[in-house]
C-alpha cells in the first residue's frame, strides 16, 4: 500500500498531501462553463430565433461540444473523488470509482444516484470533522438543479453549477482529508 497514486511520484498513497493533491483541479469545469457561455454567444448570434423559444433535441455545435465536455470532466472529477476515498487508509469506501461514474448511464436510476454518491463522500467527511459540517442530501440537490438548468434554462448556468457542486466535494474532503482522525472512545 506503499505505490504512487498517479505515476511517478514521491507522494505515497495514503498521504494526506498526496490525496488533496489527486483531487480534481475544479478550475477547467468553471473554463468549460465560461466556454459554453461563449458557444451560446456565438450561436446566438448566428440564429437569434435559438433565445425565443426552447428547443428540445441537440443544441448547436458551438453550445453542445462544449456541454459534453464539461460533463465529460464531471465525471473524471466524480471518478477522481472515489479513487481518493479508495485510497485513505482504514477506508473502505463501498463504492468504486468505476461504479461511481458507470451508474450515472442507467436510466432513470442516475436521479437516484447523483443523491447516492454524493451522500457517501458526505459520510467519510462527517466522520472525520467533528462538526460534521456536510448534509447528504445537498450536493445531490445542487446535481439534480444543475441538470434542469442545463436542459431547461440555460446550459452554461448547468455547468457552472454541476462544477459549483464539485467546489464543495473537493472543499471539505480537503478539509477531512487533513484533519486527524477522529478519538474512537
Amino acid at each position: 500500500m506503499d505505490a504512487p497514486i498517479d505515476g511517478p511520484s514521491s507522494a505515497r498513497v495514503g498521504s494526506p498531501e498526496a490525496l488533496i493533491q489527486y483531487l480534481p483541479k475544479i478550475w477547467i469545469g468553471y473554463l468549460l462553463a465560461i466556454a459554453t457561455a461563449l458557444g451560446e454567444g456565438i450561436a446566438y448570434a448566428r440564429n437569434p430565433d435559438l433565445a425565443k423559444h426552447v428547443e428540445f433535441g441537440i443544441p448547436p455545435l458551438e453550445i453542445f461540444l462544449p456541454t459534453f465536455v464539461a460533463l465529460v470532466y464531471w465525471l473524471v472529477c466524480v471518478h477522481k473523488y472515489h479513487v481518493v476515498l479508495a485510497n485513505v487508509p482504514g477506508l473502505k469506501h463501498p463504492i468504486s470509482p468505476a461504479r461511481a461514474v458507470w451508474f450515472h448511464f442507467i436510466p432513470i436510476y442516475f436521479i437516484y444516484w447523483i443523491f447516492r454518491w454524493p451522500a457517501g463522500i458526505a459520510e467519510f467527511v462527517n466522520f472525520r470533522l467533528p462538526e460534521k459540517p456536510l448534509r447528504r442530501w445537498t450536493i445531490g440537490v445542487i446535481i439534480l438543479a444543475s441538470l434542469v438548468s442545463r436542459a431547461l434554462i440555460d446550459p452554461a448556468l448547468g455547468v457552472a453549477m454541476m462544477f459549483y457542486a464539485c467546489t464543495i466535494i473537493s472543499t471539505f474532503l480537503q478539509r477531512a482529508l487533513a484533519a486527524p482522525l477522529p478519538n474512537q472512545n
